[in-house]
């Protein structure tokens, strides 16, 4: 079976580009030239240049033995935290900005939920010269302050949203709705692999430097290019896509997609898509969704800012209906602890998102001769209020 994209813009029956008439000639443009543009030997000398200088790849894969010991396998963890903006969202900015440059566009917007698409956008924004506004639900303005502080000072517009839940979600219709307004000269940076065709394609193929690595990296440790498990959070899917990319055709390569259960996947407060979701349509994509029985789009919910989307990337539902990844959804409780548990046995403090990852680890049994890739997707310095405050509360209630 074929896991890519086809020439219409599906995986399997997800995908498309469901716009508005007025988006049909940027979303066209896009996908006329994305291929051509980002095969082109100077565009790709430029984009790997960056990656290597700037953004500081390739990333360390790290054999985290304190943690291997607890759980009686060989984990290694894909060091994505280390990039410039402490996460994998920058491996797609830099390639966007170098994108919509060459196509001629003047100004960026972005959505953002934890921020560091934000953050990452912003950076690139500065590096190429161009306007940046960014559209963050309020709640998640207050829930991720730093991030926003950290766009303002690198000379982004930060629009807080204030519809629906003020949430990823509402973040994104605005900036949808922005860009009808201003067809001509915006380029949309979206953040992850959603979004009419051929964005998830186009996001997934700048976050493959991370599959590209793992397959490079543990030929060097290990002796081989396949490793037995790759773990990683799914909220829109970005970060997983690209840490499966290269491993999609390898059959004997189990990928596991880590998604937030939230208070619990039956509790009317939880973001687990695969779980929950049916098929409807999503900022311009067919895809898994979580909705009522009318379609109404069910408001998600997550500790961590970055997961709590309603939907999930075409290609993951793809994987996610037809076997080829295991999903796992993991609780707010769950992923704290193993929050805690890896930066007290590695000294690595993870971001909320990456720590559901973590937790899946006791979910898949690997067994001591197997080797697991975990994609480290960001650090927790954007959390540390919500991780204080959790922690804190905890305590009180015992």
């Amino acid at each position: 079976m074929n896991y890519g994209v086809d020439e219409r813009g599906y995986y399997g029956q997800f995908g498309g580009a469901y716009i508005p008439e007025m988006l049909y000639p940027n979303v066209e443009e896009l996908r006329e030239q994305y291929l051509s543009i980002m095969q082109e030997p100077a565009f790709q000398q430029e984009l790997q240049e960056l990656l290597r200088d700037y953004v500081g790849r390739p990333t360390p894969l790290y054999h985290a033995k304190r943690l291997s010991e607890r759980y009686n396998t060989k984990i290694y963890l894909k060091r994505e935290d280390l990039n410039h903006t402490g996460a994998h969202k920058i491996n797609n900015t830099v390639g966007q900005i170098l994108l919509a440059k060459r196509l001629g566009k003047k100004r960026i917007i972005a959505e953002t939920g934890a921020g560091q698409h934000g953050v990452a956008t912003a950076t690139v924004c500065a590096l190429a010269g161009l306007e940046c506004i960014v559209y963050m639900g309020k709640i998640d303005t207050e829930r991720q302050r730093p991030n926003v502080e950290k766009m303002r000072l690198l000379g982004a517009t930060v629009i807080p949203v204030t519809s629906g839940s003020q949430t990823l979600k509402d973040a994104t219709n605005e900036a949808i709705r922005d860009w009808i307004n201003h067809p001509e000269d915006t380029h949309y940076i979206i953040g992850s692999v959603v979004g009419p065709h051929p964005y998830p394609d186009m996001v997934a193929r700048f976050q493959s430097v991370i599959s590209a690595e793992i397959r490079k990296q543990l030929l060097e440790k290990e002796g081989r290019e396949i490793p037995d498990y790759v773990v990683a959070c799914v909220g829109g899917g970005s970060n997983a896509a690209g840490a499966f990319y290269h491993f999609l055709g390898e059959p004997t390569v189990q990928l596991v997609a880590v998604e937030a259960a939230g208070l619990g996947v039956d509790t009317g407060h939880s973001a687990a898509t695969s779980v929950l979701g049916k098929t409807g349509i999503i900022h311009g994509s067919k895809t898994l969704l979580m909705q009522t029985e009318d379609g109404q789009i069910t408001e998600p919910y997550s500790i961590s800012a970055g997961l709590d989307y309603p939907g999930v990337g075409p290609q993951h539902a793809h994987l996610a209906q037809s076997g080829r990844a295991r999903f796992i959804a993991i609780t707010d409780a769950d992923a704290m602890e193993a929050l805690r548990e890896l930066s007290r046995l590695e000294g690595i403090i993870p971001a909320i998102e990456s720590s559901h990852a973590l937790a899946a680890l006791k979910e898949i049994n690997a067994g001591p001769d197997q080797v697991v890739v975990l994609n480290l997707s960001g650090r927790g310095d954007k959390d540390l209020n919500t991780i204080l405050t959790y922690f804190e509360q905890q305590d009180a209630a015992k």
